[in-house]
């Protein structure tokens, strides 16, 4: 089976990663990055352009596309393969509207009966700042851009004024251009959070597992929002039971609510959770594999994924399962000086192969490019390094001696990245998954 991955950053390497390493598939990653491109090829696409993303495929004869980023499936990339009779794993572009616009993703569950928190959608400055004066919410209130903001659009506002400033950046400065035209204004919910993961094919759809990010730039959940600084799964939150739970209450109707709207859901179903004393309430929704998540979550996978996203591609993934290796994963992203704002790039990586020479790690990369033969920076979140083990101390230990050998000018990272499972399980919390 020859499969296009499409994306160029640490979600997609290891998506790459994942398939190449699966009996007789074939692998092409567009646009990749230095690191896929060591054990894959690779082709310059522009992602958020459909017909470039159809044409590659025919040209590479792929029997399988799957998408790795939001912007290509918000984009209609999907829409475009199923109007050309190609095999592509993703949803299309009315049911990706579930990531792509704050707004339809709370109107979608309020419709449908999926748990998630009280809201207000506001096309208007003036509106929102009239639902904040109002104490409608209290605080702290979360503010978040309607529309893809790169991780960045949500904001926890302790007090009025930081929710007038998140406001006024979002829609009257326009930090996010038309995304941030309308927002939503929410309760802010209570509780432990965990990430969980469906594999959709439009009716049914499959487990997979559970894990935890680090969003904040800074050890110990201070300063700004990032697309995410490091993650550890699975999550011990999420026992039996409670996956059992987010299947019935949130998973299972999210596919009944997309069929009825006429956007049959195939792809990844990503559910960003808060574990209320309610119970699960989402967050928010992706329609895709999370970065850092995809990076712990992949390497668990005990056997062929190749074989089940065809399935769910085709509409039917029954005779299908996934299952799992008994064991954690931690992965630690390495960003820019500057992360989460501007940066500069084109600077020499160094100790990539030392790192990867310890037990049980793998270094994914998200922003490398070649550079005179050397592997050089080219984003915010340039690696994830990611380790096992048998407990999440023994792998936290490994990542966190596999990033002591990786170098390059203005690295920065977390050094706390699964220290909250950790603390859990010096409190007499299980560890195991």
């Amino acid at each position: 089976m020859r499969v296009l991955v499409v994306g160029g950053g640490g979600r997609e390497h290891a998506l790459a990663w994942k398939l190449a390493g699966e009996r007789n598939t074939d692998v092409v990653c567009a646009p990749g990055n230095a690191g896929i491109a060591r054990s894959v090829r690779t082709g310059a696409v522009d992602v958020a352009d459909p017909s470039a993303v159809v044409a590659l495929a025919r040209r590479e004869r792929i029997d399988l596309t799957v998408v790795g980023p939001e912007l290509p499936l918000d984009r209609g990339v999907v829409d475009c393969f199923r109007g050309e009779g190609l095999r592509i794993f993703g949803p299309s572009r009315g049911a990706a509207q579930l990531e792509c616009s704050k707004v339809f993703a709370k109107r979608f569950m309020a419709r449908h009966g999926v748990p998630t928190a009280r809201y207000r959608a506001c096309a208007r400055a003036d509106e929102a700042h009239g639902v904040v004066a109002s104490g409608e919410f209290g605080f702290p209130v979360v503010v978040k851009a309607d529309g893809l903001a790169a991780g960045k659009g949500v904001v926890v506002a302790a007090d009025r004024a930081e929710a007038d400033a998140a406001i006024r950046a979002s829609m009257e400065e326009r930090c996010f251009g038309d995304a941030g035209a309308r927002v939503v204004i929410e309760e802010c919910l209570v509780g432990p959070e965990a990430s969980f993961f469906a594999l959709c094919d439009g009716r049914a759809a499959i487990p997979l597992t559970s894990a935890q990010d680090h969003k904040r730039i800074f050890d110990g959940d201070r300063g700004p929002n990032t697309g995410g600084m490091g993650a550890f799964a699975p999550s011990p939150l999420v026992d039996a039971a409670m996956q059992a739970r987010v299947m019935r209450e949130i998973v299972e109707p999210v596919l009944r609510g997309m069929r009825a709207d006429g956007h049959e859901y195939r792809g990844f179903l990503y559910a960003g959770l808060m574990l209320t004393c309610n119970g699960p309430k989402v967050i928010e929704f992706n329609v895709r594999f999370g970065d850092p998540e995809a990076q712990v979550v992949l390497p668990l996978i005990d056997g062929e994924l190749g074989p089940v996203l065809a399935a769910a591609a085709d509409g039917d993934a029954s005779g299908t399962t996934v299952a799992f290796k008994n064991d954690v994963r931690v992965g630690v992203v390495l960003a820019s000086a500057g992360y989460p704002g501007a940066v500069k790039t084109g600077l020499p990586i160094e100790g990539l192969e030392a790192a990867e020479r310890i037990a049980g790690t793998i270094v994914f990369h998200s922003g490398t490019s070649m550079k005179e033969d050397r592997v050089v920076t080219a984003g915010g979140r340039v690696l994830t390094v990611v380790a096992g083990g048998a407990s999440y101390g023994e792998a936290i230990d490994r990542a966190y001696r596999a990033v002591g050998k990786i170098r390059f000018d203005g690295m920065q990272y977390r050094r706390d990245i699964g220290a909250t499972v950790v603390n859990q399980n010096a409190q007499g919390a299980s560890g195991s998954p």
